[in-house]
């Protein structure tokens, strides 16, 4: 059987009791927690964060409607592989090997086993665990090397003396964190292996090669099984996710879902229905998909009953990657291989500069959407600044779960936030980049450690290359005008802060002021 992954919500008052099977009234109080990630769909990619928006979000909308809207939340990271570190342990992922770039589908594990993830950490309080969905994290394959390898290595695609056992289970991966049910691609959509693994294991030998493919269907060469097509995968995982919500809703003990999605990553591909649909070309089309999945999830559960005892969370691993084209320049309208629009027709990353991979807000600000009936205000909206990290400390904060100063190292509960506190008073957060570059974020103030955007915005820059960067989010929201001239002072400041972070194993061993 396979489940899905979703983020729900999560009670107050538990923290008197740590063995995984827990009474029935406790069990009956303690709601589901649903995660929902979606992959590179930038803020204004969302019809309820960007008005001028011409496609259709009424899922995503209807979620907003109905709990807490943030405005100002943030990765940790502009790409993939160390956002979802960020989520799954509540730590900056700079703090591990991964010091720029993102995982490949063959990488090794990146999370050490004996880490306290979120899936982990709930199942101290009786929590059904699973992840459906994009990993990213790494697993360790069953390497053959070899003559050995002759047998496993009919493809080719590696070389004469070196293959996979797909027979085999692979090691390491979300299984051994916590998640008691998982069935992932192992990387992006468009990186092979492409192939499912259920609970570790392949649910089909891969037995071709896929070719690569250019945008908008871009995909890299690599290895396929004769169970994945690349257009039919998000749909795959959303009935996944939608059976394992059937399946627990029965069930006394409450659940967690972890639902990271394909898109609207690349390929921009989408199921045949929805081809041609936004008239917004495929990228268009797949944020429409990316919002009728988010919609079955949410009538999973009204349909279950579970609803009311339920927090969904809705948010994107960074920015997208459709730059802004000039006027005088076909877009992705025009040319669907274009990967951009003009800024009149659409702002995937709304007024934000930049895009996916880049330290500039247009990379890591994201659409962030929490439900939580009777605790969440309806359709309310909040200006403080979070970070992707913060899920980690807030899913410990609801069930009441003490964790160890370094079990979510840069995690900062916002749950007051929720329960209508006005401010939240949380450390600066730290951003970084695909190439390295760091960034300090502190109320209206983001310093950036590097002399360019740190991803794919020209110029590039180098980390830790001057001149440094200071803007004025508040005023300039946009990023437009470099202010480190006149305010040495917070130069200063935030750079001793940042000194300090990367010394200290956590951000909570440095009191800022």
């Amino acid at each position: 059987m396979r489940y899905s992954f979703i983020f729900i919500s999560i009670a107050l008052f538990f923290s008197s009791c740590n063995s995984d099977k827990k009474p029935e009234t406790e069990v009956a109080k303690l709601p589901n927690i649903v995660v929902i990630l979606a992959d590179d769909m930038g803020y204004g990619d969302v019809q309820t964060y960007n008005p001028e928006s011409k496609i259709a979000t009424p899922n995503i909308n209807s979620l907003a409607e109905e709990g807490m809207k943030f405005t100002d939340a943030h990765t940790n990271s502009a790409v993939c592989t160390p956002t979802r570190y960020g989520l799954v342990t509540g730590r900056y992922a700079w703090r591990t090997r991964l010091k720029r770039g993102v995982l490949s589908g063959y990488s090794d594990h990146l999370i050490d086993t004996g880490r306290t993830t979120i899936a982990s950490l709930l199942k101290q309080k009786g929590y059904y665990t699973a992840v459906i969905g994009k990993w990213h994290l790494g697993v360790d394959y069953p390497w053959v090397t070899g003559a050995a390898a002759d047998d496993f290595n009919n493809l080719n695609y590696f070389s004469e003396d070196k293959g996979i056992n797909y027979s085999k289970a692979v090691k390491n991966g979300p299984n051994s964190l916590g998640f008691d049910y998982s069935f992932i691609v192992p990387g992006s959509l468009d990186m092979s292996p492409y192939v499912y693994l259920e609970n570790g294991k392949a649910t089909a030998i891969p037995d071709s090669i896929s070719p690569r493919v250019p945008f908008p269907a871009y995909s890299r060469k690599g290895e396929i099984a004769p169970d994945f097509t690349h257009q039919t995968a998000l749909d795959k995982l959303t009935e996944t996710a939608v059976q394992y919500i059937n399946d627990r809703s029965k069930e006394e003990n409450p659940f967690l879902l972890y639902f990271p999605l394909t898109g609207p990553h690349k390929p921009a591909l989408t199921a045949e229905r929805f081809v041609g649909k936004s008239g917004f070309g495929p990228y268009g089309d797949l944020v429409m998909q990316v919002d009728w999945t988010v919609g079955e999830v949410l009538k999973a559960i009204r349909e279950n009953g579970i609803e009311d005892n339920t927090i969904v969370i809705y948010t994107s691993d960074n920015g997208s990657y459709m730059y802004r084209i000039d006027e005088d320049q076909p877009d992705h309208v025009d040319d669907e291989t274009v990967q951009g629009f003009h800024a009149e027709r659409r702002q995937s990353n709304y007024i934000w500069r930049g895009t996916k991979a880049d330290i500039y807000d247009g990379g890591h600000r994201i659409p962030f959407i929490i439900r939580w009936p009777g605790n969440v205000i309806r359709g309310t909206s909040n200006m403080n600044t979070i970070c992707m990290t913060d899920i980690f400390s807030t899913i410990a904060d609801v069930t009441g779960i003490t964790v160890s100063k370094s079990a979510g190292a840069d995690s900062f509960s916002f749950l007051s936030l929720l329960k209508g506190q006005k401010t939240h008073e949380r450390p600066p957060v730290i951003h970084h980049s695909i190439n390295g570059t760091f960034s300090v974020r502190y109320g209206k103030w983001k310093m950036i450690f590097a002399d360019g955007s740190g991803g794919r915005q020209k110029p590039v820059g180098k980390p830790f290359q001057k001149p440094y960067q200071l803007y004025d989010i508040e005023s300039d929201p946009s990023e437009t005008i470099n202010v480190i001239e006149n305010h040495s002072d917070v130069a200063k400041l935030l750079t001793n802060y940042l000194d300090q972070i990367r010394s200290n194993e956590s951000s909570k061993d440095f009191k800022f002021n």
